[in-house]
C-alpha cells in the first residue's frame, strides 16, 4: 500500500484526490490547504486526515505526495518533499522561474526521488494514439506541427495577475506537447517568434498581460511548429492539434459530449467541444495518476519529469521576451 498526501484543496487538488481515491493499492491519507474547510471537506470526503506540510513530511509512512496548490508554492514543496525522501507529483509549472525551477531539478536528483510534473496532455487519449502513430512512422517524418488551444473564457483578472502571464500559465502545455511530438528523437527549438494582442478584455492589457497569441518555432532539424491560442471560444474548449509527415497528416480534433450528428430540414447539428479542461482531460487526469504510481512501482521512467518542466519553463519565458521585444529568440 502506497500512503500518498495531497496539499491543496482546490479544483485540481479535488481531481487528483478522486482518481487517488478509486487507485488499488494506493491510500490517501493526509490532505493539506491553507484553508482548513477545504482540507477538512476534501478528507472527509476520501476518509483522509487533516495535517500539516511539516506533519506530512515528518510521516515516514507517506511515500508521496501530489502537489496541487498555487504556482507560487511549487518549487518550496518540491525541495521540501525530496529533502523528506518523498516521491513528487506536481502540477505545471514547477516555478515561474527557470531557475529556481532548475534549483528544484537539481534537489530532486541529490535527493534520489521520483518526481512527475503534470502535463496531462501527453495522457490523453487522442493525443497519446498520435504520438504512437507518429514514432511507428505512419506518416514517415513529421515536418510541421500546428496546434490550436483555446479556452472558453479568460480566468479572473486576479489570477491573471499572478499567473506568470498567458506564456507561462497557458501555452506552457502547448510548448510541452510541441517538445513531446517533434522533439521525441532529441530535436529542440533554435528559433522562436511570439506576439500576443487582447482582443476580449481590456483588464487583461492593465494586468500586464496579453489573451490572444501566436507562436512560430523552428527546431534546430528545421521542423516548424505553430501554436495559436486563444482565451475566449464562444463555442467551448478548443482543443486541436495536426501533425504534417513527409507520408501524411495526424489530426487530433476537439472531444464532444456525445459523437451524434443530427441532420434534418433545418439543418445538420452537433454537439460543441467539451466546457472546459475538467471535462476534456478527465481520462487524462486519470491515466497521469495511474501512470505515476505505475511507475513508483515498476521504476519505469515517467512521460513527464521535472525535466521536461524546467524545458518547457524556458520556452515560455523565450515566448514572453519574444512578445515584449518584438523580436524572436534564438537558442
Amino acid at each position: 500500500m502506497k500512503n500518498v498526501a495531497v496539499f491543496g484543496a482546490g479544483r485540481i487538488g479535488r481531481i487528483h484526490s478522486s482518481n487517488l481515491a478509486a487507485l488499488p493499492g494506493v491510500k490517501l491519507k493526509y490532505v493539506f490547504d491553507p484553508v482548513p474547510a477545504a482540507a477538512s471537506d476534501l478528507a472527509q470526503k476520501y476518509g483522509a486526515e487533516v495535517s500539516s506540510i511539516e506533519a506530512v513530511l515528518a510521516d515516514k509512512s507517506v511515500d508521496a505526495v501530489a502537489i496541487c496548490s498555487s504556482t507560487d508554492t511549487h518549487s518550496d514543496l518540491i525541495t521540501r518533499a525530496a529533502a523528506a525522501g518523498k516521491h513528487i507529483f506536481c502540477e505545471k509549472p514547477v516555478d515561474l522561474s527557470v531557475p529556481r525551477a532548475q534549483a528544484c531539478a537539481d534537489a530532486v536528483k541529490a535527493a534520489g526521488v521520483a518526481c512527475m510534473i503534470g502535463f496531462q496532455r501527453r495522457f490523453d487519449p487522442t493525443f497519446n494514439d498520435a504520438s504512437r502513430r507518429l514514432a511507428a512512422g505512419d506518416i514517415g517524418n513529421a515536418e510541421m506541427l500546428v496546434i490550436t488551444s483555446r479556452d472558453p473564457g479568460a480566468p479572473p483578472v486576479e489570477y491573471i495577475k499572478a499567473s506568470g502571464g498567458i506564456f507561462r500559465d497557458m501555452l506552457i502545455h502547448d510548448l510541452d506537447v510541441f517538445r513531446w511530438i517533434l522533439c521525441a528523437d532529441g530535436d529542440e527549438a533554435a528559433w522562436l517568434s511570439a506576439t500576443g494582442s487582447v482582443l476580449t478584455d481590456p483588464a487583461i492589457a492593465a494586468a500586464g498581460d496579453v489573451d490572444s497569441t501566436a507562436v512560430t518555432i523552428r527546431t534546430r532539424k528545421g521542423r516548424l511548429c505553430q501554436i495559436n491560442t486563444s482565451r475566449r471560444a464562444a463555442y467551448g474548449y478548443d482543443q486541436r492539434f495536426e501533425v504534417l509527415g513527409s507520408g501524411g497528416l495526424l489530426q487530433c480534433g476537439n472531444h464532444t459530449p456525445t459523437e451524434v450528428v443530427q441532420w434534418d430540414a433545418q439543418g445538420i447539428r452537433a454537439d460543441k467541444p467539451e466546457a472546459f479542461f475538467l471535462q476534456r482531460y478527465a481520462a487524462a487526469y486519470r491515466l497521469e495518476m495511474e501512470h505515476f504510481f505505475d511507475c513508483l512501482q515498476t521504476g519505469k521512467p515517467f512521460k513527464t519529469t521535472v525535466a521536461d518542466g524546467v524545458a518547457a519553463q524556458k520556452l515560455a519565458d523565450a515566448a514572453s521576451e519574444s512578445c515584449k521585444s518584438g523580436l524572436p529568440i534564438t537558442f
